[in-house]
This record gives structure tokens, sequence and C-alpha cells, in this order.
């Protein structure tokens, strides 16, 4: 039989007479830790629904669906499946959509619908072929990222004068019919599109 060391006697004894190191919570108050990584909080103003925090989600607690009837983004965020990972945190593209609360950190229930959380955000939509671009939002963000450079993309044009109301009062889309012709590139249009438009009249204009 192997006796214990004397520096296991002394913890055994320390522990004996030293008071419990967990706290009393839910009798008492819980104050956690600085930088205790709680529920992720997401910002709406500043999210712009890119699809980053569902795309690097371990668990898969962020998922989305896309509502073309409607267009619309939903956005579930299910805090039962959340490991507060603070993945969604730190991959965020604006920095401010979604924060690692240090305080709200007691999420039982007995329904888990009740700490599913949901999010709409705008959709912009193809207009010839009817793919989903991204979020009027995210295109807003990317404006603002890239500065003057963002303009030598023709959808970001047509965004901006849908933002600043350049031509308010009149009608300059351009119903596409059939086939893609070189005025629908005016129109809201994804890249796919864009980019049989000018691949059909630069080879002409050669």
């Amino acid at each position: 039989m192997k006796y214990p060391k004397i520096r296991e006697l002394k913890e055994a004894v320390i522990s004996l007479v030293s008071p419990p190191y967990t706290s009393k919570f839910p009798s008492e108050p819980h104050i956690p830790f600085e930088k205790f990584r709680g529920k992720p909080v997401v910002d709406d103003e500043n999210c712009v629904g890119c699809e980053t925090c569902a795309n690097v989600c371990p668990p898969y607690a962020i998922t989305f669906t896309d509502d073309k009837e409607k267009g619309v983004r939903i956005i579930r965020r299910d805090y039962g499946k959340c490991i507060f990972c603070g993945q969604c945190q730190d991959h965020c593209i604006t920095g401010k959509g979604v924060k690692l609360s240090d305080k709200i950190f007691d999420m039982a229930v007995f329904d888990r619908e009740k700490i599913v959380e949901y999010q709409e955000k705008e959709l912009l939509i193809c207009e010839n072929c009817n793919a989903v671009i991204t979020t009027r939002e995210h295109l807003y963000f990317l404006h603002r990222k890239l500065g003057p450079k963002a303009f030598a993309s023709i959808l970001n044009l047509n965004m901006l004068n849908q933002k600043l109301k350049l031509a308010e009062g009149q009608d300059v889309s351009v119903k596409i019919k059939d086939n893609l012709q070189r005025k629908d590139m005016f129109n809201i249009i994804c890249p796919n599109c864009l980019h049989q438009i000018l691949v059909k009249y630069l080879n002409k204009s050669d």
C-alpha cells in the first residue's frame, strides 16, 4: 500500500477548511470574469446579413434561408446549439455585427424555441435569372469599404442611383423580355448575367 505524499495531505486539509470555489448562483447573483464569453448579441444596424457567421459556426447554430417571393433573407440563431466559441464575432466583416456578451449567460429554458432568434434582411435578386445576389445592406457596406473603387461595377452604380434617388420620379429600369440586351446592364442583375452581356457585345464590337 502506497502512503500519500505530504503535499497531497496538505492539499486535502486545506480543501476541508476552505470555502467552495464555485459561486452560489442562482441563489446569489454571479459576476463573470473579464472577457467571459456569453451570449452572442446581434447589432441589427451593423449586421449586413452576409452569411459569414453562418459559414464559420462550428455547431451550425446560425442558419439562413432566402425567401425570393418576399425578397428577404431569414437568419436563424439557435442559442441552444451555440458553444460560445466566438467565431461569429471574430469573423464578422463589419466588426460590429455581433459581440459576445459578458453579462448574458443564463439561457436555460424548458422550451428550446424560446432561445431561438430570427432576423430578416432585404435581398437583391437578379431581374433576369432570379438568382440571389446578396443583401442590400451588404452591398452598401461594400460601397463604403471600397470607396471610389466600388463604382467600377455597374451593379454598384445602379444601387447608388437607388440610394441617392438621383432619378426619383422617373422609371429608369428596362423591362427584360427575352434574352439579355446591352440596355439590361442598367437593371439589377447578377454578375453571371452581366458577364453574358459584356462578352456578347464586346465580341460584336470587335
